[in-house]
């Protein structure tokens, strides 16, 4: 079975249409066979931008968006916030489709390919990613570890994960060598804020 972090040159389009409001803010993305969460705002993303928007000092700098899909997070952020946006994944329907939404939201950010941080070299305010759980703990890890090597000095990590997907032994690892709070907690999902 192909995952939402796989290429699938072969697999049909079937672009449909997700609104989402924030306030009186309203959103349009266009997502598609192949990317996470395709028919719906993810219940874990949604929680992730607005316990940010509800709890972060940090509302202007370089933004990087971990694993973007089609872009919601990072394109939720951007038009809310006065940022330099940087959006990536690994799934090239994914960045399609997020340059499609950047259009239509009338939003704009740097968007490219990239395996984790292969493809990036500069340091970030804030990096805020909802993690590809279903590449394993060991990539995933490495993916939150690497991170931490991709902030400015007083940047921080923001990510949700699912406590039955190991949140608690995850944070405990990432403690070992940086500060974790626990921001929300909602549904079995938490978000979780790492800095030094």
């Amino acid at each position: 079975m192909d995952h939402y972090f796989t290429n699938n040159e072969n697999l049909a389009s079937e672009i449909r249409y997700i609104n989402y409001n924030y306030g009186d803010i309203n959103f349009t993305f266009a997502s598609d066979n192949g990317v996470f969460s395709k028919n719906k705002i993810d219940y874990g993303s949604k929680m992730l931008v607005e316990t940010f928007l509800n709890s972060s000092h940090l509302k202007t700098g370089d933004f990087l968006d971990l694993g973007c899909g089609y872009g919601y997070v990072g394109i939720t952020l951007s038009k809310l916030l006065d940022i330099n946006m940087t959006m990536v994944d690994i799934n090239k329907r994914a960045i399609h489709l997020t340059k499609m939404n950047l259009k239509n939201n009338n939003v704009s950010a740097d968007v490219y390919l990239s395996d984790g941080f292969a493809n990036i070299s500069q340091a970030f305010d804030v990096i805020i990613t909802n993690p590809p759980i279903r590449v394993g703990k060991d990539i995933l890890l490495n993916l939150l570890l690497d991170s931490a090597n991709h902030l400015k000095d007083s940047g921080e990590l923001w990510f949700v994960m699912r406590k039955d997907q190991g949140v608690k032994s995850v944070m405990k690892i990432l403690e070992e060598k940086y500060i974790c709070e626990v921001m929300a907690k909602s549904k079995g999902f938490y978000i979780v804020k790492v800095h030094v």
